[in-house]
């Protein structure tokens, strides 16, 4: 799994090849090349940005649909995290062999996902089985385990139980009393005016 810093960089250059993919599309006078088309909907799915995914889906010209089957692979991906089908969404990652200019973004977007799945389960789970996490991360049962003790959650009866911890609150700025009065005052005179 990526670290911070990582991510950021993969996050970056992505963003950047998007951007030139989007501008190569622009351009194109009768649509681009299946390359550029899978590339960008693939960065669309490791952004989750859906609905940008959806409407380039719609757009590509029926001629490149039917001439690249990484396409449909790669939409039924998009399908898949549309509908918030996390063990779905790891299937048709998974039975696809990705093409080079693909294959970096799309294991990217597995880790991605992945690594919402466990944000998630933190925030929303007091205790899971073992094969709910596998199910949510599309992970085997000792790599989910191996996950789980990584981040420091207490496995229990022999690896079948799951406790997470829950993630430090955000911190809050603290605001002085002068600053708050001040607020108010501010608030109060424009409801007067």
């Amino acid at each position: 799994m990526f670290n911070n810093s990582q991510s950021e960089m993969v996050t970056n250059s992505f963003s950047k090849l998007a951007s030139d993919l989007e501008k190569q599309e622009l351009e194109a006078p009768k649509g681009s090349s299946a390359q550029v088309y899978s590339q960008l909907l693939a960065i669309y799915l490791y952004q989750n940005d859906l609905c940008n995914a959806k409407y380039l889906w719609k757009r590509i010209p029926q001629s490149v649909e039917n001439a690249n089957p990484e396409l449909f692979a790669i939409w039924s991906v998009g399908q898949k995290m549309w509908k918030r089908d996390l063990p779905g969404t790891y299937q048709s990652l998974a039975a696809y062999s990705w093409s080079e200019p693909v294959a970096k973004i799309m294991t990217s977007l597995e880790e991605k996902v992945r690594e919402r799945a466990i944000t998630l389960i933190s925030q929303a789970y007091s205790s899971l089985s073992v094969e709910t996490m596998m199910s949510m991360t599309g992970l085997s049962n000792e790599k989910a385990v191996q996950v789980c003790q990584n981040r420091g959650w207490d496995v229990q009866d022999a690896g079948k139980m799951i406790i997470p911890q829950k993630p430090p609150p955000p911190v809050t700025p603290q605001t002085s009393s002068e600053d708050q009065l001040y607020k108010l005052t501010e608030f109060v005179s424009f409801l007067e005016i």
